[in-house]
């Protein structure tokens, strides 16, 4: 698509919205810093519900924070608040307008959350230039909509263009931390240690099914992974007592360190040979720019089963495995270790061709593109 160009006022406004998860909190703050950093006089506001994690993240980094009063509107979630969140729609309009009308932003873009919706709609019907940003490879059921209506669609997998009406797509990359980004300098991996290092997490919150079976599988194998296996396990706040009384009553000693919670992921995926997580766009742009296989395992109740999506494109380009909730437990995820252990040269495969789908410098060129939208 040919960009049409205008430059955004040195003293300009932005309102960008996202709420819910870090895979739409975290890329966003990545792309306000870099629009801060080409405009250091821009004025940046976040839009969000009053309940999504955007509460504890974003106005920590100094941003206002504004609500929209909104729920899920998803096929897989309960019916009761399904029609509450409908009864909620013209309160979340009406408070879209409103906000517009006082922030009188510039541009208007749209990260992911249940805010992006009305706010949108609103920005593209009183014709304030604006996008929307899709990261998943199946775009999620608002992003749908709102394709039909916005100026701009920006997309992260060109898969995503089968699900969107809006034609003229932008494929841009997926922003990261700074820290993250600057793992790029370091090199694809290209030998294993030896005991084979595994990272294990599932998102800030956790993952039941991929503690349950990561915790059966390396007790059951205990002994015959005595000195093969290193595995730093983050499990969550809500399994991390029960995970560390099963490690530690075990009957053999355990090479695993449990963590409710890693503050230094950089560090951390440098140092391991092999990821075990959920296929969330925010944890797939980490591993592609650190460099690291995986063994992915998609939520299964994921909003249009789009980390499922995501997952395929990664182990259809050889970056990844995938392996359904459904099928991952302690026997096949001791199986996949042993098979690791048996042909580490896999993980030097995975290692460059997930690099591959890497786009460096991505927060910064979106920054420079959203700089010129109109």
């Amino acid at each position: 698509m040919s960009i049409q160009k205008t430059s955004l006022p040195s003293r300009g406004r932005i309102l960008i919205v996202a709420g819910g998860t870090g895979g739409h909190i975290y890329p966003a703050l990545s792309v306000a810093q870099a629009l801060k950093d080409l405009h250091s006089e821009i004025e940046i506001h976040f839009a969000g519900t009053p309940r999504g994690l955007e509460n504890q993240i974003i106005p920590q980094e100094g941003y206002p924070l504004h609500h929209i009063p909104i729920g899920r509107l998803n096929r897989n979630i309960a019916l009761k608040e399904r029609l509450l969140t409908l009864v909620r729609l013209p309160g979340a309009f009406f408070r879209s307008w409103t906000l517009i009308r006082k922030l009188k932003p510039d541009l208007v873009v749209g990260f992911g959350g249940h805010a992006s919706g009305p706010l949108l709609l609103m920005a593209s019907l009183v014709r304030i230039p604006n996008a929307i940003w899709e990261p998943n490879a199946h775009p999620g059921m608002a992003n749908r909509i709102l394709s039909r209506f916005v100026d701009h669609c920006l997309v992260v997998f060109p898969e995503a263009a089968k699900g969107l009406k809006f034609r003229n797509l932008v494929q841009v990359g997926m922003p990261v931390r700074p820290s993250i980004e600057a793992l790029t300098q370091n090199p694809t991996l290209e030998q294993v240690h030896r005991p084979l290092r595994v990272l294990v997490f599932g998102g800030s919150q956790g993952a039941r099914g991929i503690n349950r079976a990561v915790m059966e599988g390396l007790i059951s194998q205990a002994e015959s992974w005595d000195g093969q296996v290193e595995i730093v396990h983050q499990t969550g706040s809500a399994d991390y007592a029960h995970i560390k009384s099963q490690y530690d009553q075990s009957p053999h000693p355990l090479p695993v360190q449990v963590f409710e919670y890693l503050h230094d992921m950089d560090q951390r995926y440098l140092w391991a040979d092999l990821v075990v997580a959920r296929a969330g766009t925010g944890t797939l742009s980490e591993l592609a720019a650190c460099a690291r296989g995986s063994l992915l395992i998609p939520l299964p109740t994921a909003a249009d089963n789009h980390q499922q999506k995501n997952a395929e494109v990664f182990a259809q380009q050889g970056a990844a495995i995938m392996i359904l909730q459904k099928d991952f437990n302690g026997v096949s995820f001791s199986q996949m270790i042993e098979d690791f252990i048996a042909h580490p040269e896999k993980l030097v495969l995975m290692s460059r061709a997930v690099r591959s789908l890497h786009r460096p410098q991505a927060a910064q060129q979106m920054a420079d593109l959203l700089s010129h939208l109109r």
